[in-house]
């Protein structure tokens, strides 16, 4: 819901704060970064002291962090909070889906309640624009925040009451040195990463991503050699478990990334308030839930390796309809065009979930949670990075040597930043130089949108051959290393066996 809010509110929030393009990127990437960042860290973390402790204790903080993005007055302080509420969001998704894990021991019950789960995703996708939008009709951008409160408030007050708790009977010692290892892994590298896209190959990007390489495979060493590891290794050794765990990150960086284009488009080019826009994306949103649903159900007949490739090769089919978009296309195409990325998508992210838990034993079911949510959020957030700055780069080039004449050098800068920019330039303008200014703008957006819209089709119709190619044929369970123990902690905090479970789900 969050991230579906911030792209409805970027436009306003921009023309408020007028951050710089650089910085507009950072207020979507810094609560993607830190999250995927800490995932790992946070489902560990409840393993050891408790899924259901981790979670409230986030949830308190998301809350609090939330309250304080309301408040921003300038892009950095809402780039900061942006980041506090990625850490505290850090220990929401793995300790719900680990807490999942335990909760249905059936694999059909399992694979059922995961596919609620990702559902949950896209209800919270649907409900976070229109509430957005109807409070930017009325209020300030700021107020959007404020969505996140009461809904904290509400699961801090009937988690005690509804959830059970869990955590390792065993847990071994917590490493701190490898969670900061693998949070400058993924920040250095992510940083290196954005800062080559956006402005070219350089020394500091060079350094950082060579930075987090070099924390990566420090963090890789640890846990070969830690006695308690955060990540079990050998679950990478089987294609049943890192496949997937790609094809999640695959998935979520062409549609996490594409959306930074159609939110725009729809309010800027196509000219709509954001309820309008919020209105408009409900279809695209609805259909997800059917995807799953498809999905889950026929997974059971046809195999989960052949709904995953149909799902993505039907994502990817979306994405070349997207890349046929123009300026003066109507919201038609643009809509029924996502309609049909995230019938796939849907159905992708509720099989390739359930894939990664179960491969994990119980006790481990919190670190597996967090790969799997770290791949999406990685996905997504690099997504954002590298199809936001070469959109940049395209949007930028092609106004600066296409813009009409008779605008200043300064009008011809801001016009050139970014698509909102140059839309409140050309509202300074003379009519007819301010009209000329948005067809060159809304064709330059336009462009770059196509671009990320092929880059889109590419990833996803890749994951389907991935899938194809490598799990498709492939014969016997996913590897589970050893036998573990079910083991539950209950509303009273008594322990209560489950026995014994070697059984490993099939695909």
């Amino acid at each position: 819901m969050d991230m579906a809010v911030m792209f409805v509110t970027l436009p306003a929030l921009s023309a408020d704060l007028r951050p710089s393009s650089s910085q507009q990127l950072w207020i979507m990437d810094s609560y993607g970064f830190l999250l995927a960042g800490l995932l790992i860290t946070m489902g560990t973390l409840g393993d050891r002291i408790g899924r259901r402790r981790v979670l409230l204790t986030g949830a308190a903080a998301f809350g609090l962090a939330s309250a304080l993005a309301a408040c921003s007055t300038s892009p950095e302080m809402l780039i900061a909070t942006r980041a506090l509420m990625g850490i505290a969001g850090a220990s929401l998704a793995p300790s719900t889906l680990s807490l999942i894990r335990n909760m249905f021991l059936d694999e059909r019950q399992r694979a059922t309640a995961v596919g609620i789960w990702t559902a949950g995703f896209a209800g919270g996708a649907v409900v976070g624009p229109i509430i957005g939008g109807l409070l930017l009709e009325h209020f300030w951008w700021g107020s959007v925040f404020l969505i996140n409160v009461p809904v904290m408030i509400l699961l801090v007050a009937l988690g005690p009451l509804l959830l059970p708790e869990y955590r390792d009977p065993e847990p071994g010692r917590f490493d701190l040195p490898g969670a900061l290892l693998s949070l400058a892994a993924v920040l250095a590298v992510i940083y290196g990463l954005k800062t080559t896209a956006g402005h070219g190959f350089g020394w500091t990007g060079a350094v950082c991503a060579a930075v987090g390489l070099s924390a990566g495979t420090l963090f890789v060493r640890r846990q070969r050699r830690a006695a308690h590891p955060m990540i079990d290794l050998a679950l990478f050794r089987t294609r049943r478990f890192n496949v997937p765990l790609l094809i999640d990150a695959l998935e979520a960086f062409a549609m996490v990334g594409f959306s930074l284009f159609n939110w725009q488009f729809m309010q800027v080019v196509l000219g709509m308030g954001p309820l309008e826009s919020a209105l408009w994306s409900l279809p695209t949103f609805l259909v997800m839930p059917v995807g799953i649903a498809l999905a889950t159900a026929m997974a059971p007949r046809i195999g989960k390796p052949n709904v995953m490739t149909a799902g993505l090769t039907v994502a990817a089919v979306g994405y070349i309809t997207l890349a046929l978009i123009r300026a003066d296309s109507g919201i038609v195409h643009l809509v029924s065009a996502l309609a049909v990325v995230s019938i796939g998508i849907g159905g992708v992210s509720a099989v390739v979930t359930e894939v990664i838990l179960s491969a994990a034993p119980p006790e481990r079911a919190g670190a597996a949670s967090a790969l799997a949510e770290t791949s999406a959020e990685f996905g997504g957030a690099l997504g954002i990075a590298v199809l936001g700055s070469i959109g940049t780069a395209v949007y930028r080039s092609q106004m600066e040597s296409q813009a009409p004449a008779g605008l200043t050098p300064g009008q011809r800068a801001a016009a050139a930043e970014t698509l909102g920019g140059a839309a409140d330039t050309a509202t300074t303008l003379p009519r007819q130089t301010a009209q000329a200014l948005r067809e060159v703008a809304f064709d330059a957006f336009s462009h770059e949108m196509r671009i990320a819209a092929v880059a889109s089709a590419v990833v996803t119709a890749g994951g389907a051959v991935l899938i194809a190619s490598l799990l498709r044929n492939a014969k016997g369970p996913v590897a589970v290393p050893g036998a573990v123990r079910e083991h539950t902690t209950g509303h009273d905090g008594e322990d209560n066996a489950n026995g014994l479970s070697t059984k490993a789900p099939t695909l």
